[in-house]
């Protein structure tokens, strides 16, 4: 029997096959707002660190729209917040029309209390064929709130 031992793998290193589409060259990203320092880009790009927020308060849209039709395997989502407490709720959705009927991937609601509850991470695996628009709703204080919608990361695969 031949053998040799491997160094092995780190947890934070995914195998090839579940790359993270490189939305930069697959996709038009657009957006109800965005403060200056906080753009999109540094929510949807590996190398970025400081996530999308947004320039007002209120209920935000983010919206990738696919150069083709993209078969996707696995959303997530990535929430901070540092400093005020709040309960935010958002929608993730997809079209395979571009954009002129929505289906539901998920409503979520989550109680942020800072500073023991600042995070939030939600992975979803799925199984979608031809989408040709990802949509995330995010309204960030369901009270009301003057609270600004952000988005630490977002990443598809």
């Amino acid at each position: 029997m031949r053998k040799r031992l491997i160094s092995p793998t780190p947890e934070r290193v995914r195998p090839h096959y579940e790359s993270w589409i490189d939305l930069d060259g697959a996709a038009v990203v657009e957006v109800t707002s965005e403060e200056e320092d906080y753009p999109i880009e540094s929510a949807l790009l590996s190398r970025e660190t400081r996530g999308w927020r947004a320039s007002r308060p209120g209920a935000q849209t983010v919206r990738l729209v696919f150069d083709e039709p993209q078969s996707l395997k696995r959303i997530a989502l990535v929430f901070e917040e540092n400093d005020t407490r709040r309960t935010q709720e958002f929608v993730l959705r997809w079209s395979a029309d571009g954009g002129q009927s929505f289906r539901e991937i998920v409503r979520q609601q989550w109680n942020f209390s800072p500073p023991e509850t600042v995070r939030e991470l939600q992975e979803y695996q799925v199984e979608l064929s031809d989408v040709t628009v990802l949509e995330l709703i995010i309204t960030p204080d369901i009270s009301g709130g003057m609270a600004r919608a952000s988005v630490k990361s977002l990443r598809v695969s």
